[in-house]
């Protein structure tokens, strides 16, 4: 069960990623993030209300288990974790082809494999680990495809974004763990929906506070460079895709959180296999986006693929 939530997760992560390129394409990236922020709040709001007030959700996936400053520092640190990885993420994405964004992204499992076994102990079979080795020559792959399109891996600060981005994420894969792993297991046993609702709320205050700061900064030293090849657009216009991240982002959470909470889920295997989003991803930079070198990554895309359903067999 826990496996279907992991693939049903990576689609919805795959269509998040180009509704966020198509936001992000001459807009300015700190509004873009606090509307995501916002709506995904609001989301789940409703959720957090009627589970302190009403019994209706009493007993249902959607119940807001309720807990004090003991519980909600550590999703407050999550917040913090999440919403990091995502600013440098936005920018990058911002830049760069969903093509070259979503292998380095893709990077992700093979960071959280390693935590995994070091802090949870996990054990991989032979054919999970036919399936991790499969992904991890795939992206890798596909990561040197970016070369023909003229994207420097070494000197080009928006890659730099993106790794630090991927490196964030793994972190807080392996956080997720930690938090809602039960006590029993060395983890803090929190209810997964308490913890997506709240660091996603605690995001947007967050956020809130770094558009008054940050973007108004960003926007008086862009503004200096108006006549500079190097110029980036700053202006804010509105893009319905906005709406859609919020809603893809918070459908992959859930699904992802729901996994993370079954008793046999192995944070490993979720984690790889939500990097399968970048098939969905790839596929929508071919057609909506047309960007190059599709051939050339196309076969790596099945190394991708044939690596997924290795893990899938191993996990049965």
């Amino acid at each position: 069960m826990w496996l279907i939530l992991a693939f049903l997760s990576a689609a919805s992560l795959g269509v998040y990623d180009a509704l966020k390129k198509k936001a992000l394409k001459g807009n300015a990236v700190i509004p873009v993030l606090l509307l995501n922020t916002l709506f995904s709040s609001l989301i789940f709001l409703p959720f957090v209300v009627l589970s302190a007030t009403t019994d209706v959700l009493d007993g249902t996936l959607l119940h807001v288990a309720s807990g004090g400053w003991a519980q909600h520092k550590y999703i407050v640190g999550k917040a913090l974790l999440v919403l990091s990885s995502w600013v440098l993420g936005y920018y990058g994405m911002k830049h760069l082809p969903l093509t070259i964004v979503g292998p380095i992204n893709a990077t992700r499992p093979v960071m959280v494999l390693v935590g995994a076994m070091l802090l949870f102990g996990e054990k991989l079979n032979a054919w999970q680990w036919a399936g991790v080795l499969l992904a991890v020559v795939s992206f890798f792959m596909l990561s040197r495809s970016g070369r023909k399109e003229g994207i420097d891996f070494r000197h080009d600060h928006w890659i730099y974004m993106i790794v630090g981005a991927a490196v964030l994420g793994a972190l807080s894969g392996l956080y997720d763990k930690y938090l809602m792993a039960p006590p029993g297991e060395g983890g803090l046993g929190l209810d997964r929906m308490m913890v997506q609702s709240w660091f996603t709320i605690y995001q947007c205050g967050m956020m809130a506070i770094m558009l008054l700061v940050w973007w108004r900064n960003e926007r008086r030293r862009e503004s200096c460079l108006s006549n500079s090849a190097t110029h980036v657009p700053v202006a804010f216009h509105w893009d319905w895709a906005i709406i859609g991240i919020s809603i893809f982002l918070s459908l992959a959470d859930f699904l992802y959180f729901y996994a993370l909470s079954l008793p046999t889920a192995m944070i490993s295997i979720v984690s790889m296999v939500r990097r399968g989003s970048v098939v969905v991803s790839f596929l929508c930079g071919a057609l909506f986006f047309h960007e190059k070198n599709l051939k050339a990554k196309a076969a790596d895309l099945a190394l991708v693929l044939l690596g997924l359903v290795f893990l899938y067999i191993g996990s049965r």
